[in-house]
């Protein structure tokens, strides 16, 4: 990492052990002319030294686990800002940690490609009961059995209390205390990659939580000249913002380097607001990237953004940033306003299969054209970049959690609509993500929740999530984030994957994981997709081993639909509404004749998926 502001800076942020047994502590905090230690068991004070660019420094000699606090100038005592733990929390003093004797065993992992992942989003605190990094280790064999490759971990960084989605983080480099801390954090990642999984951290660069956060004390991490949707904006672009962006940058490095995670999930990247002429993600992305060559290992940026811009994928000698893919939001609203026939709020903007094909073709659906929703232009062309550049899926911790009552899909369309969503996500050619428990079709929502210290800042919550639904219509009462009921009702019930249908559903999943890996789909040579109606479409690949059809049906009829350009003998590999998946019909003939004058008939939101049978 290139120094900024002087030969200080060498060092790294936070506390740090040195090989001669000291602790070397580093800290930017330009707002105070003086900074001293609080050891707190020694109750004893120590000054640091004033260096170059309003950082202040220090060595010491100190055991691991020591808790200690940063007195600024005026008496004010604050944690570290790049904390390695917080084990009281939010308000509480930092811990040193020290990560070098961790006994890790993947020394050769080199973990998986995106053309051939499949990600799958859980929240810590409520995919198990003991809602720890732990006990998330003996759930590991069964998502390896499922197909999964890629787990993508929901925010851990210090928030304030033991309930929260993890967007109100404050202590970006440490572990959450409640879900286990540092220790517990790498015993995961270890034991995921022994199984052979890759594991992706959800990261926030565009904003902190409100409470507990005292990054202002230090030094200009905000500024007023943007607004986001959580309040000041990230400073990356005005004075002093060098500083900002190495702390952001160096927490990107730290998860990568320190824990072992392959992959980082940027959140909200729309809300991260940078006119300079080098913006802050194609700087974490060179970072990365030699971080990266260093290590001898890939590590991939994945963004989620609501601006459709492929400038954040292109490569940089073409204007853009580097990322390595970004969340499709398109092919989700698209494929859920066919499902559940909403249309409204921005699910306003997707009507008809028409958005899905495009979707399905570029990568997403708007790329300049008028959104009635936003009442502008949106978006910009896709065209050009590889499939592994989107990644698409049915559901997600916001589609789900975002609405008034977090219900799933399960709960809101048919058995027969579940199997069809499962297919057109998995058998996409895009990067799938799977939300925890779509897999065997969990009935528990996943509401948002909280557990803040401030009155203020609780009630202020409570008002607000109702205001957020207004665009939607939606009549259901918001359950209260605040109430630990809420957090309860959000829990997994893993056991109803015994029961039926969920393990047929759950079968059917690893049947479609199966398929697009033996089939390669995510490496595909080519596709086409072709709206045959308003409800239907077909999705076609071509390779040099084979040529596949998937004809998909979001109609409530049974369609019979001519598609003779696939004229020949076709082999079934799956028929989503077959008696062998619990469904209404008869299962399928081992072949196939396709001709101009033979229709195929799919029943109501079901798909038919075929392999060509190659002439001898």
């Amino acid at each position: 990492m290139p120094p900024h502001g002087g030969a200080d800076n060498l060092a790294r942020l936070g506390a740090n052990p040195l090989p001669d047994g000291r602790w070397e502590f580093l800290v930017w905090a330009p707002r105070s002319a003086s900074v001293s230690i609080r050891i707190c068991d020694a109750k004893e004070l120590i000054p640091m030294h004033g260096g170059t660019g309003g950082y202040h420094h220090a060595a010491l000699n100190l055991d691991p686990g020591t808790k200690y606090l940063y007195r600024l100038e005026g008496g004010r005592e604050l944690p570290d800002p790049a904390s390695r733990f917080q084990p009281e929390g939010v308000h509480g003093p930092s811990q040193l940690v020290d990560t070098r004797n961790f006994p890790w065993t993947d020394q050769g992992w080199r973990g998986h490609a995106l053309p051939d992942s499949i990600f799958y989003e859980l929240h810590v605190g409520t995919y198990t009961q003991e809602g720890t990094f732990g006990a998330l280790i003996s759930r590991l064999p069964a998502l390896v059995e499922l197909g999964i490759t890629t787990l993508e971990l929901m925010p851990v960084a210090q928030f304030p209390g033991e309930r929260n989605w993890g967007y109100d983080g404050v202590y970006t480099f440490a572990p959450q205390n409640s879900y286990g801390g540092p220790e517990s954090l790498r015993r995961f990642v270890n034991a995921a990659h022994s199984l052979g999984l890759s594991v992706a951290l959800d990261v926030v660069y565009n904003h902190l939580g409100p409470e507990g956060n005292y990054l202002s004390a230090f030094g200009p991490y905000f500024t007023d000249r943007y607004r986001t949707p959580w309040g000041q904006a990230v400073n990356f672009d005005g004075e002093y913002s060098d500083e900002v962006r190495r702390f952001f940058i160096e927490n990107a490095r730290y998860w990568l380097e320190e824990y072992h995670f392959d992959a980082l999930r940027l959140d909200a990247v729309h809300g991260i607001f940078d006119f300079s002429a080098r913006h802050f993600l194609a700087e974490l992305k060179s970072s990365v990237s030699e971080l990266s060559a260093r290590l001898g290992r890939p590590l991939y940026l994945i963004a989620e953004s609501d601006l459709n811009d492929a400038r954040l994928l292109h490569d940089p000698a073409l204007g853009g940033y580097g990322l390595d893919s970004q969340w499709s939001d398109d092919f989700h609203h698209s494929l859920h306003t066919l499902l559940t026939g909403e249309d409204r709020g921005y699910y306003s903007d997707f009507r008809g299969i028409t958005p899905l094909a495009k979707s399905l073709e570029h990568g997403w659906f708007y790329q300049g054209q008028f959104s009635k929703f936003r009442k502008r232009r949106h978006g910009n062309s896709p065209d050009g970049l590889s499939p592994d550049r989107f990644v698409v899926c049915s559901q997600n911790h916001d589609q789900v959690g975002n609405r008034a009552a977090g219900d799933r899909l399960a709960t809101l369309v048919g058995f027969e609509a579940l199997k069809l969503a499962a297919g057109i996500t998995l058998l996409s050619p895009f990067v799938p993500l799977l939300f925890m428990g779509e897999e065997y079709g969990e009935s528990a929502p996943f509401q948002y929740f909280t557990s803040h210290g401030d009155p203020g800042l609780v009630e202020a919550v409570r008002r607000g999530r109702p205001a957020e639904f207004s665009a939607f219509g939606w009549k259901e009462a918001v359950p209260d984030p605040q109430d630990e009921k809420t957090f309860r009702r959000s829990h997994l019930n893993p056991e109803l994957k015994s029961k039926e249908p969920h393990r047929t559903l759950y079968n059917f999943y690893q049947e479609l994981v199966r398929v697009r890996r033996e089939l390669k789909l995510g490496r595909a040579a080519s596709r086409t997709v072709r709206e045959v109606s308003d409800r239907v479409l077909l999705l076609s690949y071509e390779s040099q081993e084979s040529q596949l059809a998937c004809l998909f049906n979001f109609s409530e009829f049974p369609v019979e639909s001519n598609i003779s350009d696939l004229e020949g003998n076709w082999k079934p590999l799956i028929y989503s509404a077959s008696r062998r998946w619990n469904g209404p019909e008869a299962d399928p003939t081992p072949a196939i004749e396709i001709s101009a004058d033979k229709e195929i008939r799919v029943s109501p939101y079901s798909f038919f998926m075929f392999e060509q049978i190659q002439s001898s």
